[in-house]
């Protein structure tokens, strides 16, 4: 167990954020599930706006990596394009 004031507060701050974290990366992690089993070109192209920004908004929170988004949303639209 910690002994400082600063190591317990550490402790504390660091399992919010694991946990404020965890969430949003599950949430990503669905929405980006989801948008792959669409088959209908027109609810894809709908949809990569929304997924796009919300893996924007991922990276500026931290959450994941800007290489990892611009990654995943490239690979989001050519299936959206792929799509007939």
């Amino acid at each position: 167990m910690a002994n400082h004031k600063s190591a317990i507060k550490r402790i504390r701050q660091t399992e919010k954020r694991r946990v404020y974290r965890r969430y949003y990366a599950k949430t990503m992690r669905n929405a980006v599930k989801k948008f792959r089993l669409i088959t209908d070109k027109e609810e894809a192209t709908a949809q990569l706006p929304k997924v796009s920004s919300m893996l924007d908004k991922m990276v500026s929170k931290n959450i994941i990596h800007k290489n990892k988004a611009g990654n995943l949303k490239s690979k989001l639209a050519r299936k959206a394009n792929a799509l007939g």
